[in-house]
């Protein structure tokens, strides 16, 4: 997916005041392996930190703009497939 069209993407999930909980971590996780990417608002009186979330979550944070961040899910390497060792 090109980085224009994360403009496009519609947010999935929405953060309020209480901030991120385990139950939203959970859905980011599920909808990660649903969808491969994510599109996280939140509101402008809650504190967010989007690296901590992508932690959280398992993912790789793409983007950040404003309040709006794009997760993908984390690519996972096969053993020996390193392209350094060729």
């Amino acid at each position: 997916m090109s980085r224009e069209s994360y403009q496009d993407l519609k947010p999935t999930i929405w953060v309020g005041k209480r901030g991120i909980t385990d139950v939203m971590i959970d859905e980011i996780r599920r909808q990660l392996k649903d969808r491969k990417i994510v599109k996280v608002r939140w509101l402008r009186n809650t504190e967010v930190d989007p690296e901590e979330i992508a932690a959280s979550a398992g993912a790789t944070l793409v983007e950040v703009r404003g309040r709006t961040l794009v997760l993908a899910e984390r690519r996972s390497r096969s053993p020996g497939r390193d392209s350094r060792n060729i």
